[in-house]
């Protein structure tokens, strides 16, 4: 039996924009791509609203900052045979760090805390999946368009700078923009057909890294 973790923001904990809530648990993509590898995996869904890469959130009602919590949570689930890490949409807002290139600097910290991170029982580190975000669109919701200001170019940015940090990383990588968009309600988050879209999307993959 494999045990992936996926660690993430809103995206992963399926926020709702059209109805201000969740999505239903089997809209949700952890538990897509779970029902799709079947019982030879479990998929630990592990997403906040909000979260960061590395960066805090000094108007959050906890803490965001996703390379500060990381430690505990791979300690938590441990042993791990996967993480798969989507985060980076936060990190586009200018309050936080406002560009592409400082969440590829963050997501690169996240996979040093993952790679070098102190396993118990001398438990293996797991392989490593990074996914860029779908890219931030339009929306006429003012506060969300204030929020994310100049973030939609920078979010389109991600999928090469993600691709590279692979690469030189050796994880693997998904770009979650090839089959998913964000729906204009709000301009970041997702519909429940398209948060489907990324767990259908993510199988191959997912499937490739475990060997299963």
């Amino acid at each position: 039996m494999k045990t992936v973790l996926c660690y993430g923001d809103s995206l992963t904990f399926g926020h709702d924009a059209e109805n201000a809530g969740r999505h239903a648990y089997e809209d949700r993509w952890p538990t897509v791509l779970q029902k799709a590898l079947g019982e030879g995996a479990v998929v630990i869904a592990e997403g906040l609203n909000g979260r960061t890469t590395a960066f805090d959130d000094h108007m959050a009602d906890c803490d965001r900052n996703g390379a500060r919590v990381l430690p505990t949570i791979l300690h938590s689930h441990a042993p791990l045979d996967l993480v798969i890490i989507m985060l980076g949409t936060n990190d586009m807002k200018p309050a936080v760090a406002g560009s592409a290139h400082a969440a590829t600097r963050g997501m690169a910290r996240l996979v040093d805390l993952v790679r070098y991170h102190a396993w118990p029982f001398d438990y293996d580190a797991p392989e490593i999946l990074i996914v860029s975000p779908p890219h931030l669109v339009d929306t006429a919701n003012e506060d969300f368009a204030a929020a994310f200001r100049g973030g939609i170019e920078q979010s389109k940015m991600l999928g090469t700078l993600y691709r590279d940090l692979a690469d030189d990383k050796g994880c693997g990588f998904f770009d979650a923009a090839s089959v998913a968009s964000a729906t204009p309600v709000d301009g970041v988050h997702l519909d429940a057909e398209n948060t489907r879209a990324i767990g259908r999307g993510l199988e191959p993959i997912v499937r490739m890294q475990l060997g299963i």
